[in-house]
């Protein structure tokens, strides 16, 4: 049965990064005899240029009929001019939205060859494996009213809208005890319940849900003590369940645990297992065109999706086997690299996992 993989490489280093990924794809999927079709679209930066809009009506239809989709990075210096509705960034949140993409999984995973990579102790980070869930369609980045108003006295205010239903917060409370069961079944809720009503209701409804998990412990923990744990002693979580704006903050900071930013995949899926995949970076602009970028993360992005929306998990195994040994070789592109390794290009990352999944 063939299967529908829409690649969208976005901007700034999105492009070179996709590039490498899809020969991955490409490879696995002549190798297990996958049938996956896959098709390019524009979105952000490259969409506004081309068609005037970060997430042009056909991107959006072809995003909808896929079983999967690939993407970049979106964003740049480029349209910071323009008005916040026509950003490229708006491109990444219409997708989410549009797709119905709430349940974010970032993995924070070190590889024993990066353990020296880390800014942390050898010994803190050694053995780490974190799996961040983050609410991705509610919370302050899509709650109303929002927006920017001058005030009767003349000065200009900006506000948001931090808001949760209970229906949203007990969908992915139960993907993160699902994946809990699946790992250490230890699961910590992150909220700030003791500044703000809406994670009172957060954590009110975590706990009504995990009376149906009773084999998983759970843990609350304030965002600012969270973050400050993932520093001191990262290895306590197994499981971390969070709203929107604190899971972007916070996976980011755990992606430094393992070295460098570029290592780590994120998936964003729906009910029905269909699934956005992409790096957690960003699209790094003064790097773009170099050579540079690590595409790493990006291809362990395809192995999550093979795992998750394509049902091929042989292959998405093969992939990760692919990428360790390349570790095992001792090539490191810039940002991973320690101060006697020579750098190699985001091409030459490719064709080593391309390489090792020959073995």
């Amino acid at each position: 049965m063939t299967k529908s993989v829409l690649v969208l490489p976005g901007d700034g280093i999105g492009p070179e990064i996709i590039a490498e990924a899809t020969r991955v794809l490409d490879s696995v999927n002549t190798r297990f005899d996958l049938g996956i079709e896959t098709s390019e679209a524009l979105v952000g930066g490259a969409a506004i240029d081309a068609e005037g809009s970060p997430l042009p009506a056909d991107t959006l239809a072809r995003a909808k009929a896929a079983d999967a989709v690939l993407l970049g990075a979106v964003g740049g210096p480029k349209w910071d001019s323009l008005e916040m509705a026509q950003r490229p960034e708006k491109g990444l949140l219409g997708l989410r939205s549009n797709l119905n993409l709430f349940a974010n999984l970032r993995p924070a995973l070190l590889y024993p060859q990066l353990a020296s990579a880390s800014t942390l102790k050898p010994e803190v980070v050694s053995g780490l494996d974190i799996l961040i869930v983050r609410e991705l369609t509610g919370g302050i980045y899509f709650g109303e009213p929002r927006g920017v108003h001058t005030r009767e006295d003349g000065v200009r205010e900006g506000f948001n809208t931090y808001r949760y239903s209970e229906p949203e917060i007990e969908r992915i409370a139960r993907v993160a005890f699902d994946a809990a069961m699946k790992r250490n079944r230890k699961l910590c809720s992150v909220d700030k319940a003791n500044v703000l009503e809406v994670t009172v209701l957060w954590r009110e409804v975590v706990e009504r849900v995990a009376r149906d998990y009773p084999e998983v412990e759970l843990s609350h923990m304030y965002v600012d003590n969270a973050a400050m744990q993932l520093v001191r002693a990262p290895k306590q979580f197994d499981v971390m369940v969070t709203g929107n704006m604190f899971g972007d903050i916070l996976s980011d900071c755990a992606a430094m645990l393992t070295g460098s930013i570029g290592m780590l995949p994120s998936a964003s899926m729906n009910d029905s297992g269909q699934g956005m995949y992409e790096p957690i970076h960003g699209s790094a602009p003064d790097i773009s065109g170099q050579g540079k970028a690590n595409p790493l993360a990006t291809i362990l992005s395809v192995a999550m999706m093979l795992q998750y929306s394509l049902q091929s998990p042989e292959a998405a195994e093969a992939i990760r086997s692919a990428v360790g040994r390349v570790l095992d070789q001792g090539l490191r592109t810039a940002d991973i690299a320690g101060p006697n390794d020579t750098p190699v290009t985001t091409r030459a990352m490719g064709d080593a996992v391309l390489n090792a999944l020959k073995v």
